[in-house]
């Protein structure tokens, strides 16, 4: 089997985590029986769980299998850092999954002796040491080549939002606070009708509602509904055009924070905001939460600005398409959204680079790069992680 037969055969096989637009490794080496881009361990201490890489294995699947969470995937990897890119494994190369740890042994106790004459050979002043002996069964795994670093806050992920359908259907809404029943009672003309407004009553005592606050929803244990569950704050914003087309996209639906049901009744419940980013109001719709892991990644240095991708492979790049609390100029640190997802092959921690194409045939400029944090069908959200120059909705972004 040739270097490029196996090549072939691995990137088809058992790329880590759907990642397309990847280049594989070409310096592939021939390691006992098998090609592999990397330097492999042979030797193991005792008591490790070694598992041997097979075509169609990805971390994300064994992860899955052995873990009990794809998202946990770079847990295996940073135990395995001889694996320089992880979206490139081989079959054939172990992947070390678990250690034993050894209870310590007791250190015998050491017997002193009073100092006398100092050993021929050994100037005063000096210690006569014996010379060490390397530890036993010790293995050196592999060194990390880059920092192994979180890519981004939970806030980044729970106070963002995402890109969703034009009309897209809520299972559950809230429909009050204790605050519209805390307002003095007054008639007028016999009748008690109190204004309201979208927010709720116009005269409530509070409209914006933040963490500790009670809250009534419209559905209760007829629709699912128990004690204990969370459920997402959401409010659906402006349609997202392309930047580049003009075409609608979807809607923007902002993350506002979370609700825990306290109590149930038949057809509503009570419950209380246990998280906030922005006020949540009444009308406000509500989805069931779902946690996500702030992914993590080695952080390698960017892609040099004189050695771009070049304009065609960029014309398959995702695009940003909108900027977190509609920002202008991006840079490092702030949240960005672009038009690619799960069903384009992107998972939380691809880090994207950040380009720009100037006029006149010239080489795409290098602006930064972003790193994904959560991903929708045909939508993600990212953050930038690194920039040289400004960057702004209508960049491109390439998983390079």
């Amino acid at each position: 089997m040739t270097p490029r037969t196996a090549l072939t055969l691995a990137a088809l096989l058992t790329t880590v985590v759907p990642a397309a637009a990847q280049s594989p490794p070409t310096d592939l080496r021939l390691v006992g029986d098998h090609w592999t881009a990397w330097d492999p361990p042979t030797s193991f201490p005792e008591g490790v769980d070694v598992y041997t890489i097979v075509p169609g294995d990805t971390l994300w699947d064994l992860s899955q299998r052995f873990l009990g969470d794809p998202y946990l995937w770079p847990q295996i990897w940073e135990r395995n850092r001889y694996i320089l890119d992880a979206h490139w494994i081989y079959p054939g190369d172990p992947l070390l999954l678990g250690l034993e740890v050894a209870e310590p042994e007791t250190p015998a106790p050491v017997e002193t002796t009073e100092v006398g004459e100092p050993a021929e050979g050994t100037a005063e002043g000096e210690v006569e040491t014996a010379e060490a002996e390397p530890s036993k069964g010790a293995v050196e795994i592999g060194a990390p080549t880059y920092p192994f670093v979180q890519l981004g806050s939970a806030d980044d992920i729970y106070c963002s939002g995402y890109i969703g359908e034009v009309r897209e259907e809520f299972p559950y809404r809230v429909i009050g606070s204790e605050y519209e029943f805390l307002k003095p009672s007054f008639e007028y003309r016999g009748e008690r009708k109190p204004i309201q407004a979208r927010f709720g009553a116009a005269d409530t005592v509070k409209v914006g509602l933040y963490v500790g606050d009670i809250v009534y929803l419209d559905r209760g244990e007829s629709s699912g509904l128990s004690p204990g569950d969370v459920l997402t704050a959401i409010e659906p914003q402006d349609i997202v055009r392309h930047p580049l087309t003009n075409r609608p996209i979807g809607r923007f639906h902002s993350y506002h924070g979370r609700v825990m049901v306290l109590a149930v009744q038949q057809d509503t419940a009570i419950g209380e905001i246990v998280q906030s980013c922005h006020p949540i109001i009444i009308g406000s719709t509500l989805l069931p939460f779902e946690p996500e892991p702030v992914p993590s990644e080695r952080k390698k240095p960017m892609r040099p600005q004189t050695d771009p991708s070049s304009r065609e492979a960029l014309a398959d790049a995702a695009t940003i398409v909108l900027a977190k609390d509609r920002l202008v100029t991006l840079g490092q640190d702030h949240v960005v959204f672009i038009d690619r997802g799960e069903d384009d092959d992107l998972v939380p921690g691809d880090v994207l680079t950040v380009y720009r194409i100037p006029g006149n045939e010239l080489p795409p400029i290098v602006l930064g790069e972003i790193a994904v944090l959560s991903v929708r069908a045909h939508s993600s959200v990212a953050k930038v992680v690194s920039s040289r120059h400004p960057i702004y909705v209508g960049d491109l972004a390439l998983l390079d």
